[in-house]
Formats: structure tokens, sequence, C-alpha cells
């Protein structure tokens, strides 16, 4: 696979905020919203987020009025993705001509009159910065957009949760769930075949020695949070669906779709089950396919809203 930090995958993570717009599942996202009006702390709420990439779900927090009054950190492994996220935020302020202020210590204040938020970027792996965080530092709501089927959940997510408050609230969302489709096919039995073994990739992943992600993070993250003491409060799928409209592919969906098709083709490169199957001639097939208008594509996942609850002394 092409590395993260590669320019062309800032595009990709741009070209996608759109259709992640579209697919975030509106229950969950709804009950997320009246949690955090509903909370009785009138203290800024503090978010976390992780792997936040290049500050996408913050501008979405930002637009959809959810934060008010906060403090968020965002956090990810990728230098290159924190640069992005702040330039990312200077635009934003600057298109909505709203002041983001810049104080010591790199922390950014975007500040009207109906929103005081506190914005903090780091540049950390994940596991060190939890590591260096004081154990008693705290947040009301943890956030992982698109990251936890990239991630170990046995290992992570308990030292993920165990950072909340009592009564603190996880948005967990677009967790891959084991369906990638495309259409139309091209070979149903080659199709399937570089389906399954493109999900086989996914559950034999590792980075720095250690398990990264499933192709089945969806349905697992149920009872993974059961086990970590954690109580849903909603879930749903939401499902990315790229197809091209009247004229063409919405936004930039189409230069996300050739990486889609990028990604797997690099991802199945060489493996020898597919020894004797044209893999670069379906790669092929299927980057016409997007510059025809016909490439239809969907992804099978799942968003989570719960909390953890209060401990009895």
């Amino acid at each position: 696979m092409s590395s993260p930090a590669a320019p062309g995958f800032i595009r990709y993570l741009a070209a996608k905020k759109g259709l992640d717009d579209r697919s975030l599942n509106r229950q969950v996202w709804d009950h997320l919203v009246r949690a955090v009006r509903d909370r009785p702390d009138s203290a800024p709420l503090r978010v976390l987020e992780v792997g936040c990439g290049i500050g996408t779900m913050i501008e979405r927090l930002l637009d959809r009025g959810l934060l008010t009054r906060a403090a968020y950190t965002g956090v990810d492994v990728e230098p290159e993705f924190i640069r992005a996220a702040a330039q990312r935020l200077h635009g934003y302020a600057a298109g909505r001509q709203v002041p983001l202020t810049v104080e010591a210590g790199g922390s950014m204040l975007f500040a009207t009159p109906a929103q005081d938020v506190r914005i903090t970027l780091e540049a950390a792996d994940l596991f060190d910065f939890l590591d260096r965080e004081p154990k008693k530092a705290a947040w009301d709501l943890l956030v992982a957009h698109a990251v936890l089927d990239l991630i170990d959940l046995p290992t992570a997510l308990p030292r993920l949760l165990s950072r909340l408050v009592p009564g603190g609230l996880f948005y967990f969302t677009l967790n891959f769930d084991g369906a990638t489709i495309l259409e139309p096919p091209i070979d149903p039995d080659l199709d399937a075949l570089i389906e399954a073994l493109y999900h086989r990739t996914m559950d034999t992943r590792r980075s720095q020695g250690r398990p990264s992600g499933s192709s089945r993070t969806g349905r697992r993250l149920f009872g993974r949070l059961q086990e970590a003491g954690a109580r849903l409060i909603a879930a749903g799928s939401s499902d990315w669906v790229v197809f091209p409209g009247p004229d063409s592919y919405p936004g930039d969906e189409a230069y996300f779709l050739h990486h889609i098709i990028d990604t797997i083709g690099q991802a199945l490169h060489g493996h020898p089950e597919l020894a004797g199957r044209s893999l670069p001639a379906w790669i092929a097939q299927r980057h016409r396919q997007v510059e025809a208008r016909k490439l239809i594509y969907i992804a099978h996942q799942l968003d989570f809203l719960g909390y953890i609850e209060e401990k009895e002394l």
C-alpha cells in the first residue's frame, strides 16, 4: 500500500470528506448531539480524537454546531497530516471570516459569538501519547473516525476507554465490517476471490510488530465494548455508497475511487492465490469503469455511540 503520508493519500482523505458527511449514521449522530447537549457539567467539553488525520472531523463538529465551549485535542501518527489539518483549519476559519488565534504552544482558538473552541493538534503515536499523558488526564468525549479498523482492538480499546471520565462518551465511526462491493462485475469468481483476499490482508496486517486491524471490526466492536465495560447508546450502518450522478461523481470522488482500486492492487500484488489470474488487467478495467462513470462502490461500515459507566464506590 502507498505511504499514508504521501500527498496522494492526503488528497484521498480530503476527497472522502463529503462521502463521510453523507455516510455517517444520522440516528447515532442525533443521539450524540442530545448526549452532549444534556450533559450536566457546564465546564468546556474535553474532546480527544485519535487518528484525526487532516482534521475533517473537527471541521464537521464545528460546522454542525456540536462544539460550543470545548477543548479539542487531535492526535495522529503522521506529522504531514497534522500540518495539513492546521492549514485546513486556517482555511476553514478564513472562509467563514472567523478569527483563529494561534496561542503560545501552538494551540488554536476558534472563537465566534456561539463557539469558543481551543484546538490542539499533535503528531504522536497513539500508545506513546497515552503513555506520556498523566494518568489523571481524562476526556468527556472520545472520537475515533475511520480508524479503529486499523488498530488492534483488544490492545487499544481498553486503554482508550480508560481515559474517559465516568459517564464519558465515545463516538466511533466508519468502522469497516466485511463487505467491499464493486459493480458492475468483471468476472464474478475473480471478483469474489479478490474481495476475500483483500479482506484477508486487513486481518493479517501488522504495524510496528503489532496486529493492526480487522476486516470485521464493526461487528466485533459490540463484544469488545461490552468486555471493556462500556454501554451502547446507539449503533447503525454508515456505508460508503459511491455512484455517478447525471454529470459525474460528486466532488473529487472519482479520485477517491481510483485510490481505492490502487490500494486493492497494491495489497494483492504478487499474491500466490492470484497466480495465473490477471490482477493488473482487473485493476485496469476497474479504472476504466471509473473513467467511463460506470463504477459503483459500496463498503459496509458501522457507527457506535456509548458511554463509560460511573463506578460504584
